[in-house]
């Protein structure tokens, strides 16, 4: 007679069951272990140098194949700006080959490109619908013109250089500024130009001295030597002397407001020889 199965289980099988029982334990059993599995055969497979590159290839090849779509295509560039020699410079600081995927495009890049040309305040650069790369520029509005030692030059309002100039002549609708610093100061340089309407067809030039203060350079080379600090206010105080006592239609060299609580008069030597006439005469005829 056989012996009879024992029927209370095994240690091992007790020890699973209650195993089983663990949530932690079939949450790993559902999720954990075919992560590990499939984690371990893509190991396995990638361990292989050659089925590496195969792999980096052909992703390589359907990134290509997607960037090169007809509707991911750039075939052309516009460049929208009110002067010709601006649009030639665009074109020629951002040469693109044609057609090009638009996923070859660094837009901020040639964006910062096309900033760096004097004449451009900025731009944006943009993809539109038919595969169209648009460069649309701002340009800086010259205000003066500025001599240099190295010759004449077009600033804006912010004394930002914009392009050289050959000749005085070609830009007499702007002023003159003169001097080391005076691009850095033209929004004070304009406002006392615009202190200095009332002579405006005598007007000249402003000219900057030591980089610390102005010289307006009137016509019968005639100079109105303003202060450092508050120079404005002291244009408009030599234009209401003019307009009260006819200062500038006198024969002076120069009017010296540098300090505006003592202004000088400088006389030519002619109207100083007169003056010295005069004044002999007066003495004699009162000696006599």
């Amino acid at each position: 007679m056989r012996p009879m199965k024992d029927p209370a289980p095994s240690r091992m099988a007790y020890r699973m069951n209650r195993l089983m029982l663990t949530p932690r334990f079939r949450l790993f059993l559902r999720y954990g272990l075919p992560v590990l599995l499939i984690v371990a055969g893509v190991s396995i497979w990638a361990s292989d140098e050659a089925r590496r590159d195969a792999l980096a290839e052909r992703v390589a090849e359907l990134r290509r194949q997607v960037e090169e779509r007809p509707e991911f295509m750039v075939r052309m560039m516009v460049v929208e700006t009110g002067s010709p020699e601006i649009e030639a410079e665009v074109r020629d600081i951002l040469p693109v080959d044609f057609p090009v995927s638009s996923f070859d495009l660094e837009l901020d890049t040639l964006r910062e490109a096309v900033e760096e040309i004097d004449a451009v305040a900025s731009a944006s650069v943009q993809i539109r619908g038919g595969g169209v790369l648009a460069v649309t520029v701002v340009e800086r509005v010259p205000v003066a013109v500025w001599r240099r030692a190295t010759g004449l030059v077009l600033v804006d309002a912010e004394g930002h250089r914009v392009q050289p100039l050959d000749a005085r002549a070609d830009r007499l609708d702007l002023p003159l500024i003169l001097g080391a610093g005076a691009g850095a100061e033209v929004a004070e340089a304009l406002e006392i130009i615009e202190a200095a309407a009332p002579v405006t067809e005598r007007f000249r030039a402003l000219r900057r001295m030591g980089e610390r203060r102005w010289d307006v350079l009137l016509d019968r080379d005639q100079i109105i030597m303003l202060p450092e600090d508050d120079a404005v206010t002291a244009m408009k105080r030599v234009m209401a002397l003019d307009h009260a006592q006819d200062l500038l239609a006198r024969d002076i060299v120069a009017i010296d407001f540098r300090n505006p609580r003592r202004p000088v008069l400088r006389l030519s030597d002619a109207a100083m020889q007169e003056n010295l006439t005069t004044r002999t005469r007066v003495y004699e005829a009162v000696v006599e």
